[in-house]
């Protein structure tokens, strides 16, 4: 790096220590009226807790549900969207994207009125005659996934967008011409070389769905509480600074862990 490119940086990278790195550090470590060892003893006892270790292995589990389901579905339309040759194509991946652009609040909304008792499904599924009471459909982590799933898979398709444009259209004819079908192609070819992106997709998607606040809060409710909606409730309800930094740490942790076994990934897929 040259001098003058570090001069450049200088100004930016000061900005995000003072407006960003110094109060989160700050947070995690000596929150507000607390002693750095309370957030770590607060921290060892969650690992103990069957209650928050509950809380724990359901924001993993949904968070991975919900990353397979977004790259499992986004990268077949970001292959489709990327490799068609049609006039609509700008415009298919312009509203596949679209979601993007709205409030993640309105988005939810959506799903309040899918899913709640007297919602567009229960009326549907009643009117029907397939059961006799709508089911509970909200406050589950159905419903939490569902959400999620929305929420989030316009941004995988964009990651693995970019990866498979970025892989030359001539090697799938090639492969094609060497008698491969097209399901082998798509396979052997198109997959391997896009696992860059596909890789970012999933660590940005996991990351989101661990982190996420609104969704889980307004479709999990109480009952069904991730790691987010639980720091909320130890800053806002309870008002339990070391309980809701350690809760931080441990969200902190597992998006690190992701990036850092993503970041192996994507390596070896480079080198391979």
């Amino acid at each position: 790096m040259s001098r003058k490119t570090a001069l450049l940086l200088l100004p930016g990278l000061a900005f995000l220590a003072a407006g960003f790195l110094v109060p989160a550090v700050a947070m995690l470590v000596a929150p507000p009226g607390e002693e750095p060892t309370a957030v770590l003893a607060r921290f060892g006892a969650m690992l103990t807790d069957p209650y928050e270790l509950r809380i724990i292995g359901r924001t993993v589990t949904l968070g991975l549900i919900v990353t397979g389901l977004c790259v499992g579905l986004g990268f077949p339309i970001a292959y489709l969207l990327a490799r068609s040759r049609s006039r609509w194509g700008g415009i298919l991946l312009a509203l596949a994207i679209f979601p993007l652009l709205l409030s993640n609040v309105v988005r939810t909304f959506g799903w309040l009125v899918l899913l709640g008792a007297n919602g567009a499904i229960g009326r549907l599924l009643t009117s029907t005659g397939l059961t006799d009471d709508p089911p509970q459909l909200l406050y589950t982590p159905l419903a939490i996934v569902l959400g999620l799933t929305q929420l989030f898979l316009p941004l995988a398709i964009i990651s693995c967008y970019s990866a498979v444009a970025q892989v030359d259209p001539g090697l799938d004819d090639a492969a094609r011409g060497l008698g491969a079908s097209r399901t082998r192609t798509f396979w052997s070819v198109v997959v391997p070389l896009s696992g860059p992106g596909i890789v970012v997709a999933a660590t940005l998607v996991f990351a989101g769905s661990v982190t996420a606040y609104t969704t889980p809060y307004l479709l999990g409710g109480s009952s069904q509480r991730m790691l987010a909606t639980q720091l909320f409730s130890y800053a806002s309800v309870s008002v339990d600074w070391a309980a809701a930094s350690a809760t931080a740490l441990i969200m902190t942790i597992l998006v690190f862990a992701v990036s850092g076994v993503s970041s192996l990934a994507g390596r070896r897929g480079a080198t391979t």
